[in-house]
């Protein structure tokens, strides 16, 4: 049988996950500088956040990153208007398999944080 994008194998372990809390809002993000790359901006925007623990968290973006690529994110904090800017390296990605409109995709992403 062969297995599709969206076919995920189900597990009944949560591997240590059982940390996570759901976090439902929109988080900043920007990805550095390549390095090497002249009159290169870098590129930010907002991602929708689906969940978070200590070590990662749960993202839905418009585009498709490549796995350990280092994002600069604005972690929410328990004081409201207070953002925490973080490290979090791409860990997976899944695209959705819906149609969207425009020929646009949607990506789950895991993200890992990175603490340098």
């Amino acid at each position: 049988m062969e297995q599709t994008e969206w076919e995920w194998p189900m597990t009944d372990s949560q591997n240590g996950h059982s940390e996570r809390a759901v976090l439902l809002r929109p988080i900043p993000y920007e990805m550095p500088i390549a390095e090497g790359v002249p009159d290169v901006s870098a590129r930010s925007g907002k991602v929708l956040s689906l969940n978070i623990s200590s070590g990662g968290m749960l993202v839905l973006m418009d585009q498709s990153l490549e796995i350990g690529q280092v994002l600069r994110i604005l972690v929410p904090t328990p004081i409201l208007e207070t953002e925490t800017p973080t490290l979090a390296e791409v860990r997976w990605t899944r695209k959705l398999p819906f149609e969207q409109p425009h020929g646009n995709e949607t990506h789950f992403v895991g993200l890992k944080f990175v603490f340098r």
